[in-house]
């Protein structure tokens, strides 16, 4: 605590010593009470708390107080003395404007300034006081007590002001912060990252709105076209660069006020206006072909093409932004099948399709539990003799909802789930129980790409023929191209083991794959089956005369077996008797037949059946 003292008498400054003494408990305060000096003593010092600080000059004083607010060490308390010929207006002035928190206190015999004089000189006027007449010890101590700790509590709400006004200051930063993140969570929530498109969820809400209000608009799912390769081929950020410059080129061709977003992936949600169907597949159209250009990404020239299906909302009537986007994906879908590259409009036969389509998926998941499923069995025959030396075993279902169903149907079907791997494990189970009471003959079964690409697929079907007790030549197993195409390596490997083991492995569909030479010089195989639209068309077509004659040429160059399936007439017969291939298969022989009819005709040994080849009549068509 520290005072300042301002008296052109020195002997004040005793006085004040005195008191001060007092204040500090060094002398009692009843020894003091007539404010008469202690003769022989020295000044005490408050070694506590108590710093005093006298002058007899006004200016000294000033510049004092100067001092202490710039060494931060400020006075408490300044008893100023007033006497008739002091003029102290300018120096507590002063003093006030250099430090406004001090008490002042003005001693004097008399009241030369009055309250307002002083309230304008050293205001405010709680801290300026006003001692009037003779003054004691105890009144001195009793003001200094007093102002000291006044000064204490006014420091001590100083500082808790300024500590608030802080702490109001960072919550205010805080809120701004708050709001900014708000403001960014919300973009976020709303837009993609990668394009800073609308997304999904954006999408979806603009169409919900657009729905309510008056007039005819488009929704339409744009998608690329195999993306994965771009990605796979050059890395995820040259497939980055090319969703970005995309969703550039369709912000460039959208329709004034129409909206484009970033679904997922590399498919894109359109909005626009249109006055009807024919408009709005003409904008599609014109996105198509502007996202088919050549791209330049990370020195790259990249091919990209695009598939688009477009729905047009109804003038009145159901507008469900869900419901929309499901139709505008039917058709997209459409698209993807008939070719790609290419946009089409939703018609109501792709919405019963889905409808269809999801209650065999539903009805699929129940048929084996049902007993709806059944295998027949196709004879393979030697070509020439006729001998049979095996069966195709063929999957039907028949269900009382919708009669039968074609394999061409389900089987799709339940290959994009996992139905097709309890299919697949029942047809195998089946086969091999039929082929158990066959004297020699093979059962063929069909693997589909996704049961060949199932973990542990070769010790599956080596578990099951061990339980069946059939010698592993009596399996041949039937694949097609498309099941070896995604990895070539691991299905080259695949394809040892099983032929390590003794299984038999035919590539299904031969002529319709991808690179077909290339795939026989790497996989260990036994057999190829020509593509029965080859055999239709022998005795008609020239080129599929022809397609049929390089292949047997080529398996045989390979020693490998032919089999020739769809065989129905004896012309047929007869060319690919003259074309060299080892094996047929078809209605002429026998059309698909049960287990039981299977066990008589493997039994016979050779094909016995109304309409067939028996007899003199395979002796005639040899």
């Amino acid at each position: 605590m520290r005072l300042l003292i301002m008296d052109q008498d020195p002997a004040n400054h005793d006085a004040y010593q005195r008191s001060f003494r007092i204040l500090s408990g060094d002398v009692d305060p009843e020894d003091c009470l007539d404010g008469e000096a202690l003769s022989g003593e020295e000044p005490g010092v408050d070694l506590v708390s108590l710093e005093c600080v006298f002058h007899v000059v006004g200016d000294s004083a000033v510049e004092e107080v100067q001092r202490s607010v710039v060494t931060d060490s400020p006075f408490a308390v300044a008893f100023v003395g007033v006497s008739a010929d002091l003029d102290v207006k300018e120096w507590v002035g002063r003093i006030r404007e250099l430090d406004p928190s001090i008490n002042l206190v003005l001693v004097a015999n008399d009241r030369r300034l009055s309250p307002p004089e002083l309230q304008t000189l050293a205001g405010p006027p709680d801290k300026i006081f006003y001692l009037v007449g003779p003054t004691e010890s105890a009144e001195i101590v009793q003001i200094t007590r007093a102002l000291s700790r006044r000064w204490e509590i006014d420091r001590e709400l100083a500082a808790a002001r300024t500590a608030l006004s802080l702490q109001v200051a960072a919550l205010e930063q805080h809120v701004a912060e708050l709001a900014t993140n708000e403001g960014r969570a919300r973009h976020l929530a709303s837009y993609d990252t990668l394009t800073d498109a609308p997304n999904r969820l954006a999408f979806l809400r603009a169409l919900g709105e657009r729905g309510r209000q008056p007039g005819m608009f488009a929704v339409a799912a744009l998608d690329l076209d195999r993306f994965k390769l771009i990605n796979d081929s050059l890395g995820h950020l040259a497939g980055d660069e090319v969703i970005r410059q995309t969703c550039r080129t369709l912000r460039s061709v959208i329709p004034e006020g129409g909206m484009v977003a970033r679904l997922a992936g590399d498919e894109f949600g359109l909005l626009f206006d249109a006055a009807g169907d024919e408009a709005a597949a003409m904008v599609c159209e014109r996105m198509v072909v502007a996202t088919g250009a050549s791209m330049r990404v990370l020195g790259h020239k990249v091919q990209v093409s695009a598939s688009a299906g477009v729905v047009v909302a109804p003038e009145s009537g159901a507008r469900d932004p869900v419901d929309l986007m499901r139709q505008a994906d039917l058709a997209l879908n459409d698209a993807k099948r008939s070719g790609r590259n290419l946009a089409r409009l939703f018609e109501p036969r792709m919405d019963e399709g889905i409808r269809v389509r999801r209650a065999v998926e539903s009805g699929l998941g129940r048929a084996i539990a049902r007993g709806e499923l059944t295998m027949l069995f196709q004879p393979i025959v030697a070509n020439g003799s006729y001998e049979i030396v095996g069966f195709e075993a063929l999957m039907r279902w028949y269900t009382d909802e919708f009669g039968p169903i074609s394999p061409g149907t389900f089987i799709p079907i339940a290959e994009e789930t996992d139905l097709i791997h309890e299919l697949g494990d029942w047809a195998l189970i089946q086969s091999l129980e039929a082929a158990k009471g066959w004297p020699e003959q093979y059962v063929s079964v069909n693997f589909s790409p996704r049961q060949f690409r199932r973990q542990n697929f070769v010790g599956n079907i080596v578990e099951r023929v061990q339980r069946a007790g059939i010698d592993p030549q009596r399996l041949q197993i039937e694949i097609t191209e498309t099941a070896i195409f995604d990895d070539a390596e691991r299905a080259a490997d695949t394809l040892y083991k099983l032929r390590q083991m003794g299984f038999r492995v035919v590539l299904d569909d031969f002529g319709t794959g991808y690179s077909s030479l290339d795939n026989l010089r790497k996989f260990a195989l036994d057999g190829l089956k020509i593509e029965r639209s080859f055999i239709d068309g022998l005795e008609r077509e020239r080129e599929s005369a022809a397609i049929v004659r390089s292949i047997v040429q080529l398996g045989r160059a390979l020693s490998l077996e032919v089999i020739a399936e769809g065989v129905e007439t004896r012309g047929q017969v007869a060319l690919l008797r003259a074309a060299g291939a080892s094996h047929l298969q078809g209605f002429l022989f026998s059309h698909p037949i049960g287990a039981n009819d299977a066990q008589a005709l493997a039994n016979a040994g050779f094909v016995d059946r109304p309409g067939g080849l028996v007899g003199s009549m395979a002796d005639e068509v040899a």
